[in-house]
């Protein structure tokens, strides 16, 4: 597979990059060479996304996409490039945001300083927990309970599935809803920018398309922007305004959601066509 994908590799510009990201990119990243301690796994990657804006990375196992979200995150080891949040506009507050580099910033500092959030692919709610607990979780982490409890409403009043079950433990939820309490959990943190790592992984159906309606509204309704991992090519590119193919620690090809969904070599190998 690995061979394969390889050989659909195009060779992608910056240029085309800033395109798809509107020519204003919110998350830039330069030349990233990153991995896990003293192994690299990612090899001069960019990556370009536009505020408001979605992107899903697919590509065969092992192809780098989760170290890509790890190493915006603060998970992964970085030996070379930079990563940029920001842009030159002023937000709801009159704050002027520049770009910031977060290259070297912890989990921690990335969330209260960069406002990024991760939504992890592995079960990262507290099962003994009741599903309110686990929402004011979300506070504790930003050092912001009082704001957190008051989110947590809103999340409340958002999901009533939820809202039902506010004084259940989390491990009564079915998938779908421990999905949607860890979606919204990174939601009380406020952030500007969700890493979303396999959405899908793991759901039954009807679970995966509330999934993704609940991302759509996170994007074009809190103006959130996305970056997903997605082993399901077909679903993730639909939903995503951008898409880029990911092959050995690098791009392979980069496209808006629709051109790669229409695109036979992507088709192919990933799609199922």
């Amino acid at each position: 597979m690995e061979r394969r994908a390889a050989a659909i590799a195009e060779a992608i510009t910056i240029e085309q990059l800033d395109a798809l990201a509107n020519g204003s990119a919110f998350v830039a990243i330069d030349n990233l060479r990153a991995g896990y301690g003293k192994m690299e796994i990612l090899h001069d990657i960019n990556l370009r996304v536009a505020r408001k804006q979605s992107l899903c990375l697919i590509g065969p196992n092992g192809a780098g996409k989760s170290t890509l979200l790890h190493s915006i995150f603060g998970f992964a080891t970085i030996f070379s490039g930079r990563i940029r949040i920001g842009d030159e506009r002023d937000d709801a507050h009159g704050d002027s945001h520049k770009h910031l580099d977060v290259t070297s910033l912890s989990p921690n500092e990335k969330l209260s300083k960069a406002g990024i959030a991760y939504i992890l692919q592995d079960k990262s709610i507290f099962p003994g927990m009741t599903v309110e607990e686990n929402l004011w979780m979300g506070g504790f982490l930003k050092d912001q309970p009082a704001q957190a409890k008051q989110a947590t409403e809103m999340v409340f009043d958002k999901y009533p599935r939820l809202a039902a079950r506010r004084k259940h433990q989390a491990k009564v939820l079915s998938g779908g809803e421990r999905r949607l309490l860890e979606i919204s959990r990174a939601l009380v943190m406020n952030p500007e920018v969700l890493l979303v790592d396999e959405p899908s992984i793991g759901l039954e159906p009807r679970f995966i398309d509330m999934v993704f309606e609940i991302l759509y509204d996170l994007q074009h309704v809190e103006s959130k922007t996305i970056i997903m991992v997605e082993q399901n090519a077909k679903k993730g590119l639909e939903f995503a305004d951008i898409g880029y193919v990911l092959v050995s620690g690098g791009i392979a090809i980069a496209g808006k959601g629709d051109d790669l969904l229409s695109n036979p070599k992507v088709g192919e190998l990933f799609l199922g066509g």
